[in-house]
């Protein structure tokens, strides 16, 4: 059987360094109505003001971590199908990008020529976010209507949850924590408070008090991010009988004025070097493969301002990118993947 695709989709990244391909890019990104949650004036307006200066810095960070065979995003995610492609053996797996190239219409109409009618989709997210999640299967849903394909989706629901995403994820630090270090940070990529507070269904929960989060309820934790981040932390440090103290959670990647959610990455950076830790293991859980927010946001400004603040060493952890057994347990993941039409 060969007409089943699974397709892996994950953020995108610019074509190239250029200041263009970067406004470009940020332009559709920012653009997003799950990403900026604000009505199309407003948000024109706010992301016509952040393009005046933000694509020439972000083309300068790009710069800085891009490989020779292009965005380490894309190429890292490109490794991925090809080491699942002897393991999901229904059809061809193929990855497409929310924002870029390639871009999901392009891959969905492609599989459709080919005479594809089910797709497994699979947004590389173990966390739930309208920014992430939502966006990619409303983006599915789209095409597929516009262009009037006949596909059925199975979807690959957030799996921060399931054993086999969280024993790949600790087998993966596993030999970075076996090392001689003072405190392992889990930097999760930040999201305004108001995506959380929206999608709250008790109306109660989110940021009454500094522990909301990590004493959600099942209800809760369904459709919280922040309250999943905690949740892959605990399940997490226990795979790797990490003691408390010796870790913590932060969230880094703000943008604009809005208030985010807390704990911040870059006043966590500071606080760990000011109560004396010297050396730091910072990994990056709400990613699956390295990008600029960990390795320039991290693996270079992090470093520096922790140094700064007087710590000695900040190591940074890889993401799970094409590591075989996480290649492995996204396949068992995508093989039980609820239908939906």
């Amino acid at each position: 059987m060969t007409d089943h695709a699974l397709l892996l989709v994950n953020l995108g990244s610019p074509k190239s360094t250029s200041v263009a391909d970067v406004r470009s890019y940020l332009n559709q990104f920012l653009m997003d109505p799950y990403v900026i949650d604000v009505p199309w004036p407003v948000r024109r307006l706010l992301v016509s003001l952040i393009l005046i200066k933000r694509p020439e810095q972000s083309a300068h960070a790009y710069a800085s971590i891009w490989w020779d065979e292009g965005s380490p995003l894309v190429v890292l995610s490109r490794r991925l199908p090809q080491q699942m492609t002897t393991q999901w053996t229904q059809g061809p797996v193929e990855l497409a990008m929310r924002y870029g190239e390639p871009s999901i219409e392009t891959v969905l109409t492609r599989l459709a020529a080919q005479g594809i009618r089910k797709v497994t989709l699979a947004p590389l997210y173990p966390q739930f976010a309208d920014s992430t999640v939502t966006t990619v299967i409303e983006e599915a849903k789209r095409v597929v209507r516009d262009k009037k394909l006949d596909v059925q989706f199975s979807i690959l629901q957030p799996f921060y949850d399931q054993p086999e995403y969280l024993d790949a994820l600790a087998a993966s630090v596993r030999s970075y924590v076996e090392q001689d270090y003072d405190h392992l940070l889990l930097s999760f990529h930040g999201l305004p408070e108001r995506h959380l507070t929206k999608l709250d269904p008790t109306g109660q929960h989110c940021f009454k008090d500094a522990d909301c989060c990590k004493n959600a309820s099942p209800e809760v934790l369904k459709t919280c991010y922040r309250a999943q981040c905690f949740s892959v932390a605990r399940d997490f440090a226990e795979r790797l009988g990490l003691p408390e103290g010796k870790w913590s959670v932060a969230f880094q990647s703000r943008l604009g004025r809005a208030k985010w959610i807390e704990p911040y990455t870059e006043a966590r950076l500071e606080a760990l070097a000011q109560q004396g830790v010297k050396k730091l293991l910072v990994m990056c859980p709400a990613f699956v493969a390295d990008c600029i927010e960990t390795l320039e946001e991290i693996g270079d400004r992090g470093r520096e301002q922790f140094r700064e603040a007087g710590g000695e060493e900040l190591v940074l952890v890889p993401c799970l990118n094409d590591d075989p057994q996480w290649a492995a347990a996204l396949n068992t993941l995508c093989e039980r993947a609820p239908t939906t039409l």
